[in-house]
Protein backbone atom coordinates (compact mmCIF):
# COMPACT_ATOMS: atom_id res chain seq x y z
CA UNK A 1 0.00 0.00 0.00
CA UNK A 2 1.14 3.65 -1.33
CA UNK A 3 2.58 5.69 2.19
CA UNK A 4 0.04 8.59 0.87
CA UNK A 5 -2.93 5.68 1.88
CA UNK A 6 -1.29 4.49 4.87
CA UNK A 7 -0.83 8.42 6.06
CA UNK A 8 -4.53 8.79 5.71
CA UNK A 9 -5.93 5.48 7.32
CA UNK A 10 -3.49 7.00 10.01
CA UNK A 11 -5.23 10.15 10.40
CA UNK A 12 -8.17 8.38 10.05
CA UNK A 13 -7.75 6.32 12.98
CA UNK A 14 -6.54 9.08 15.14
CA UNK A 15 -10.31 10.31 15.09
CA UNK A 16 -11.63 6.35 15.54
CA UNK A 17 -9.80 6.36 18.61
CA UNK A 18 -11.06 9.78 19.72
CA UNK A 19 -14.15 8.83 19.03
CA UNK A 20 -14.33 5.74 21.15
CA UNK A 21 -12.53 6.74 23.98
CA UNK A 22 -14.64 9.63 24.35
CA UNK A 23 -17.60 7.65 23.95
CA UNK A 24 -16.21 4.85 26.68
CA UNK A 25 -15.91 8.09 29.27
CA UNK A 26 -18.17 8.47 32.00
CA UNK A 27 -19.01 11.72 30.98
CA UNK A 28 -20.04 10.39 27.28
CA UNK A 29 -23.41 12.22 27.62
CA UNK A 30 -21.20 15.97 27.81
CA UNK A 31 -19.46 14.79 24.94
CA UNK A 32 -21.60 13.31 22.27
CA UNK A 33 -21.38 16.10 19.59
CA UNK A 34 -17.29 15.60 19.42
CA UNK A 35 -18.33 11.83 19.46
CA UNK A 36 -20.36 12.30 16.33
CA UNK A 37 -17.69 15.08 14.82
CA UNK A 38 -14.85 12.11 15.16
CA UNK A 39 -17.05 9.85 13.86
CA UNK A 40 -18.05 11.57 10.07
CA UNK A 41 -14.10 12.60 10.32
CA UNK A 42 -13.24 8.92 10.88
CA UNK A 43 -15.88 8.04 7.57
CA UNK A 44 -14.31 10.85 5.29
CA UNK A 45 -10.48 10.34 5.81
CA UNK A 46 -11.46 6.17 4.79
CA UNK A 47 -13.44 7.45 1.90
CA UNK A 48 -10.58 10.09 0.80
CA UNK A 49 -7.78 7.15 1.41
CA UNK A 50 -9.94 4.59 -1.00
CA UNK A 51 -9.71 6.82 -3.38
CA UNK A 52 -6.38 8.01 -3.06
CA UNK A 53 -5.62 4.17 -3.30
CA UNK A 54 -7.06 4.23 -6.81
CA UNK A 55 -5.65 7.32 -7.81
CA UNK A 56 -9.08 9.06 -8.25
CA UNK A 57 -8.98 12.75 -7.73
CA UNK A 58 -12.09 14.01 -5.59
CA UNK A 59 -13.21 17.92 -4.34
CA UNK A 60 -12.27 19.30 -0.79
CA UNK A 61 -15.83 18.37 0.47
CA UNK A 62 -16.87 17.40 3.90
CA UNK A 63 -19.79 15.62 2.15
CA UNK A 64 -19.70 12.25 2.70
CA UNK A 65 -22.60 11.59 0.14
CA UNK A 66 -19.94 13.65 -2.47
CA UNK A 67 -17.42 11.31 -1.85
CA UNK A 68 -19.49 8.36 -1.94
CA UNK A 69 -20.58 9.24 -5.59
CA UNK A 70 -16.35 9.44 -6.49
CA UNK A 71 -16.43 5.67 -4.49
CA UNK A 72 -18.92 4.40 -7.03
CA UNK A 73 -17.28 5.15 -10.03
CA UNK A 74 -15.13 2.78 -8.91
CA UNK A 75 -16.82 -0.03 -7.15
CA UNK A 76 -20.93 -0.31 -6.85
CA UNK A 77 -21.04 -1.71 -3.82
CA UNK A 78 -20.15 1.45 -2.05
CA UNK A 79 -24.57 1.78 -2.68
CA UNK A 80 -24.72 -0.24 0.19
CA UNK A 81 -23.15 2.28 2.25
CA UNK A 82 -26.10 4.42 4.61
CA UNK A 83 -24.04 7.63 6.07
CA UNK A 84 -27.57 8.77 7.11
CA UNK A 85 -26.98 12.52 8.79
CA UNK A 86 -23.48 11.49 9.51
CA UNK A 87 -22.36 14.69 7.30
CA UNK A 88 -23.93 17.12 9.58
CA UNK A 89 -21.56 16.52 12.43
CA UNK A 90 -18.43 18.25 9.77
CA UNK A 91 -18.56 21.63 10.32
CA UNK A 92 -21.63 23.26 11.86
CA UNK A 93 -21.62 20.82 15.55
CA UNK A 94 -18.63 22.06 15.90
CA UNK A 95 -19.47 26.16 16.73
CA UNK A 96 -22.25 27.69 18.96
CA UNK A 97 -23.92 29.21 16.36
CA UNK A 98 -26.55 26.18 15.67
CA UNK A 99 -25.96 24.93 18.94
CA UNK A 100 -27.09 21.02 19.37
CA UNK A 101 -25.70 18.35 21.31
CA UNK A 102 -26.61 15.00 20.05
CA UNK A 103 -27.93 12.47 22.39
CA UNK A 104 -26.10 9.34 23.62
CA UNK A 105 -28.08 7.46 21.70
CA UNK A 106 -27.26 9.35 18.12
CA UNK A 107 -23.38 9.05 19.05
CA UNK A 108 -24.50 5.61 19.27
CA UNK A 109 -25.59 5.55 15.67
CA UNK A 110 -22.92 7.42 14.71
CA UNK A 111 -20.83 4.93 15.80
CA UNK A 112 -22.18 1.96 14.84
CA UNK A 113 -22.46 4.03 11.13
CA UNK A 114 -18.28 4.90 11.58
CA UNK A 115 -17.34 1.14 12.52
CA UNK A 116 -19.40 -0.35 9.35
CA UNK A 117 -17.64 2.18 6.86
CA UNK A 118 -14.32 0.85 8.47
CA UNK A 119 -15.34 -2.89 8.35
CA UNK A 120 -16.16 -2.21 4.62
CA UNK A 121 -13.33 0.08 3.07
CA UNK A 122 -10.76 -1.85 4.93
CA UNK A 123 -12.03 -5.31 3.21
CA UNK A 124 -11.43 -3.00 0.33
CA UNK A 125 -8.31 -1.95 0.98
CA UNK A 126 -7.02 -5.41 1.99
CA UNK A 127 -6.32 -4.22 5.48
CA UNK A 128 -6.63 -4.47 8.81
CA UNK A 129 -7.35 -2.23 12.22
CA UNK A 130 -4.79 -3.91 13.60
CA UNK A 131 -2.10 -3.27 10.57
CA UNK A 132 -3.37 0.36 11.14
CA UNK A 133 -2.49 0.65 14.65
CA UNK A 134 0.98 -0.47 13.72
CA UNK A 135 1.47 2.04 11.19
CA UNK A 136 0.29 4.43 13.89
CA UNK A 137 2.44 3.15 16.60
CA UNK A 138 5.93 3.31 14.22
CA UNK A 139 4.85 6.59 13.28
CA UNK A 140 4.39 7.91 16.52
CA UNK A 141 7.88 6.34 17.50
CA UNK A 142 9.79 7.77 14.64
Amino acid sequence: MNEKVKTWLIKAFEDYIAMRMLFQSEEKEFVTSVVCFHAQQFVEKLLKAFLIHHNVPFPKTHILEVLKQKCLEIDDTFQNLDFKNLSQYAVEIRYPDEFYLPTTEEADECLKLAENVKNFILSKLNTTQEEILKWLKEAEEK
